[in-house]
């Protein structure tokens, strides 16, 4: 589209008259990356401008948002429109026409705009000049390359002062590490319900083993019980599945449907089939479509996959379906002070407010590094916080093992599972009096970590978890084999699965979407098994949290009672306070 500018004399502005975005960002680097050359000035970048809403109608959103999506609250369920949303969060004056009016002055008219996001593809040589910056190649040890700044990066002050950031410029790809291992077969494991055959060997978490642990029925036909609801499942990285391990997962643990219904963005079955290495292009894809199916039945799934790791990107993908899927199921994310603002966290957060307020629930893994998260120990024994998980506008979802192995029953915290507390974001209201009570309960058992480890005053996750450890790890169909894949990866799209039926059997009634779930979930915390044995220090030697009585930051409410958390839900309607 063509702009025609107001601010031409804007776009002279001096050097010294330009207001330097991300600031907080000292290195343009990451561990397992290396910096080459100067980007080949023809190459193609694609920074996202996040545009900055009215800081006072972003507030007053917030308050919209939690009366949808808090059970009891007469607007509970009153999901909006996308334009609605759009309304009720205008952006800061001037914002949208002002950016598309710089663009146009550098020539670049063919963007894509997505209410308060313009995509703007453009040569390395415009993007230099424009964002006064230097972009660089950078490759991957694995080898894969990418184009980012590798200095601080700006806009005339007036602009700068209009967006968050521009995104997909300085992060770098924290590439899936999934713990695969090899299937045991037990001779001595009489009790573990495989039901996968000899595929699985018989220590192995499989579709059978959730079922009976949580309640629930496998191959589930929400058609037979009269709702119509979808989920999606997010594939980053490049990571794709091939309908060749989507069919022998099928056949193997008995299950009538295993398949993608709807495919967003690109998927490259092909790269499955590379030997060895296969497993790791496509395992974390396959793990979150054969288990989201596992406990979601015959519920169309959708794979959103983008060939990076971008949350921008992500949500102008869901920003362009006319339909989103009212469960997005994502099993990625990064440390908090890996993230390269604040403000990039709060253009983030706006996004997860907007999709919860229009019905969509977002669930994010909590991590598998323990409470050391990904940036692992630092001799300042301070603990790394995820986001988006520890965000308060997503579910966040924790792991657990068994507390004896290949025994259904009680369960442990996973050592290495997500949870601690935010260092950006406060503890919201719905969870307030679960963290203090449990940060009291924490202190008299003395099992309290130092206080300068972590931020008591925090957002605390997760906010509920599953089985996700190392000591019977999922079974996945990959690379026309079977192993064991752990992690919160795993127990992240099954549990999404639940909450997908749960939206069916709502749907059935004639009641919406669940949306935001986590009041719901802090209002009935019976709806869930409590777990009270273990920690989460991961490999760091650091103390970690311990689970105990009620929420922990270790596994959060604690692990589903499908039949309880679909009466609460099938109830959520009916009081109103």
């Amino acid at each position: 589209m063509k702009v025609t500018g107001a601010l031409a004399c804007l776009i002279s502005v001096a050097a010294q008259q330009r207001h330097i975005l991300e600031k907080e960002v000292q290195v343009f680097g990451a561990p397992h990356w290396q910096r080459l050359s100067r980007a080949v000035k023809t190459a193609t970048v694609t920074p996202t401008f996040m545009l900055k809403h009215d800081a006072e109608a972003v507030r007053e959103f917030e308050k919209i948002f939690y009366a949808i999506s808090t059970p009891g609250n007469a607007r509970y369920g009153e999901h909006l429109t996308r334009s609605q949303t759009a309304e009720l969060l205008p952006l800061v004056p001037q914002a949208k026409e002002e950016i598309l009016a710089m663009l146009s002055s550098f020539g670049l008219d063919d963007v894509e705009i997505f209410d308060d996001m313009i995509k703007a593809p453009m040569p390395v040589h415009v993007a230099e000049k424009m964002l006064s910056t230097e972009i660089f190649e950078f490759q991957h040890e694995n080898g894969q390359k990418v184009l980012r700044v590798g200095a601080p990066y700006s806009l005339p002050t007036e602009l700068g002062e209009m967006v968050y950031n521009v995104a997909d410029l300085i992060p770098l790809p924290a590439f899936s590490t999934s713990q695969m291992l090899e299937l045991e077969m037990d001779s001595n494991t009489t009790t573990f319900p495989s039901g996968c055959g000899t595929k699985c060997g018989q220590t192995a978490t499989t579709p059978d083993v959730l079922a009976a642990m949580y309640g629930f029925d496998k191959n589930y036909d929400q058609d037979a019980a009269g709702g119509k609801t979808t989920l999606a499942v997010a594939a980053f990285q490049g990571q794709s599945y091939d309908t060749t391990d989507l069919t022998a997962f099928a056949t193997a643990c008995s299950l009538n449907d295993v398949d993608v219904a709807t495919q967003i963005g690109k998927n490259s079955p092909t790269s499955c089939e590379i030997p060895i290495i296969g497993k790791q292009l496509c395992l974390e894809a396959l793990l979150d479509v054969q288990y989201s199916k596992a406990s979601a039945g015959n519920i169309p799934l959708t794979v959103i996959s983008n060939q990076q790791y971008s949350l921008a990107s992500w949500a102008q993908e869901l920003a362009a379906q006319a339909d989103v899927a009212p469960i997005q199921s994502v099993s990625y994310g990064n440390d908090e002070i890996q993230q390269t603002s604040a403000a990039y966290m709060d253009s983030v957060n706006v996004q997860f407010q907007k999709l919860g307020a229009m019905g969509v629930s977002i669930l994010f893994a909590s991590g598998d590094q323990g409470v050391a998260g990904r940036s692992g120990k630092t001799s300042d024994g301070k603990y790394h916080p995820d986001f988006p998980a520890g965000s308060p506008y997503v579910t966040s979802v924790g792991g657990t093992d068994l507390a004896v192995k290949s025994v259904i029953g009680a369960e442990k915290a996973w050592s290495d599972g997500g949870g601690g507390f935010s260092d950006e974001f406060a503890a919201p209201d719905y969870q307030k009096d679960a963290v203090s009570a449990y940060l009291t309960k924490l202190q008299a058992a003395g099992e309290s970590p130092p206080a300068s480890a972590f931020n008591a005053a925090g957002r605390g996750y997760p906010d509920i978890s599953a089985l996700a450890g190392v000591q019977n790890p999922y079974c996945v169909s990959a690379d026309k084999s079977f192993v064991g894949v752990g992690g919160t990866s795993a127990s992240t799209p099954m549990v999404s699965g639940i909450f997908a039926r749960i939206n069916a059997e709502r749907s059935a009634q004639g009641k919406p979407a669940m949306g935001f779930l986590n009041p719901f979930i802090y209002q009935n915390p019976d709806a869930f098994n409590d777990v009270t044995q273990g920690a989460n220090p991961g490999v760091s030697a650091y103390k970690g949290f311990t689970a105990l009585a009620g929420w922990d930051a270790a596994t959060g409410m604690g692990t589903p009672i499908f039949e309880k958390m679909l009466a609460a839900a099938l109830k959520a309607s009916e009081i109103v306070v």
